[in-house]
């Protein structure tokens, strides 16, 4: 027979221990409702995973505001924009001059999961890692059920308010909701990402659309690269030795005047990832919200994912707080829309840059001439710049209300 069900009640129970999750959980302390976060990973697998690193102005100020910042204002790297290039000429877009004010910073996501999960066990809260079984029931009800079962094989049922189902694209949250209607674009490349032991030879992040396709040259703190290089879908990683790396960045990122290079060094981390856009919605269903991933995806090239996240879960986090600590469900209710709203934006700013910068061998020459003109445009016009720089920076940033 199967051991009882260990029952118990929390006010928000939350799937998954990602940055949204997260973030989420400690906003919800800080207004004094309680939280349970259930994770099938484990934590070391959390912390280690290889994903974003990119913070829009808005999400710093945010970490900040919340206590959990100060990692990040000692490690992280701030920039005032990035570099554009096309045909071996290099351009500066300044964020802070074009947008009067904003920046952008880097530091991983892998760090900000470290510094909430540190905060969260600091604070003496809950995360159940490497569960399995998760489960949610009685969603159309005021009291939904979350089910799982831990390490040791025990089983738990959670009696909640609300669930947030931060638990990714491959999550069982979103498939909870009946008749969601789903946009998905797959796009022909994927980026190959190594991490690198070297010291970047860039200030700043460089895009770069070369014939042979595009790349980006990134970092992850003064000692280490992180750079892309634009591949086909099903390009296996086993194809591209160190030596081949090395040559097509700096095939790709090479400028007219041949006074630069790229620093080259030790290959830690190399793989493979595809590219799409997905939005379902709504994000919502009885007392079920999504948030993050779960909802929507984004191609990288616009560095939106984790930003865009954080985004929901700031909204999230005051309609919950108004609905079970006031009673009013108005920001609950409006909570897909306004998201969506906001997905949408980001969406199509990503996909923007993506077609912009990727060259695109499905696509005639016709749409190829396109893109070049629009890359032209914004790298020759300063209004054409500002309006990426106000996307890139962050677009009308939610607040959190303290």
């Amino acid at each position: 027979m199967p051991d009882t069900p260990r029952t118990r009640r929390t006010q928000v129970g939350i799937i998954g221990a990602g940055p949204a999750g997260l973030l989420l959980a400690h906003l919800l302390s800080l207004a004094g409702i309680e939280s349970v976060v259930v994770e099938n990973r484990s934590r070391e697998y959390c912390e280690a995973r290889q994903r974003a690193g990119l913070l829009e102005a808005g999400t710093v100020e945010l970490l900040r505001a919340v206590g959990v910042g100060q990692r990040m204002d000692a490690e992280g790297i701030e920039h005032d924009g990035i570099y554009l290039q096309f045909q071996g000429e290099r351009r500066h877009l300044n964020f802070r001059e074009l947008t009067g004010g904003r920046w952008v910073t880097i530091y991983a996501q892998t760090e900000i999961v470290k510094d909430l999960i540190a905060r969260r066990l600091a604070d003496g809260a809950e995360i159940e890692f490497s569960v399995s079984g998760t489960a949610v029931s009685d969603l159309t009800s005021d009291r939904p059920v979350l089910s799982y079962t831990d390490s040791s094989g025990a089983a738990h049922e959670v009696v909640c308010d609300v669930i947030a189902g931060c638990d990714g694209f491959h999550g069982v949250s979103r498939p909870l909701i009946p008749e969601i209607s789903v946009y998905d674009r797959a796009y022909p490349y994927a980026w190959l990402g190594i991490l690198a032991d070297a010291a970047p030879s860039t200030d700043e992040l460089i895009y770069s659309r070369h014939p042979d396709g595009f790349a980006l040259y990134s970092m992850r703190s003064h000692t280490v690269s992180r750079l892309y290089l634009q591949v086909p879908p099903d390009e296996p990683v086993e194809n591209w030795p160190d030596d081949r790396i090395w040559a097509e960045l700096n095939k790709r990122l090479a400028v007219n005047d041949g006074g630069w290079s790229v620093a080259e060094g030790r290959i830690t981390d190399k793989s493979v990832t595809a590219m799409r856009s997905f939005v379902a919605g709504p994000m919502r269903h009885g007392r079920l919200f999504l948030a993050g991933d779960a909802g929507h995806i984004v191609p990288p090239t616009g560095a939106k994912g984790l930003n865009l996240a954080f985004s929901d879960v700031v909204l999230l986090a005051n309609a919950l707080r108004a609905a079970l600590t006031d009673k009013d469900w108005d920001l609950a209710d409006g909570y897909s829309d306004t998201c969506l709203d906001r997905v949408w934006r980001n969406t199509h700013f990503s996909w923007w840059m993506t077609s912009m910068l990727h060259v695109n061998n499905e696509a005639d020459a016709f749409d190829q001439r396109l893109m070049e003109s629009q890359l032209q445009y914004v790298m020759g016009s300063t209004a054409a710049a500002r309006s990426l720089a106000e996307n890139y920076a962050g677009y009308k940033p939610v607040r959190y209300e303290l």
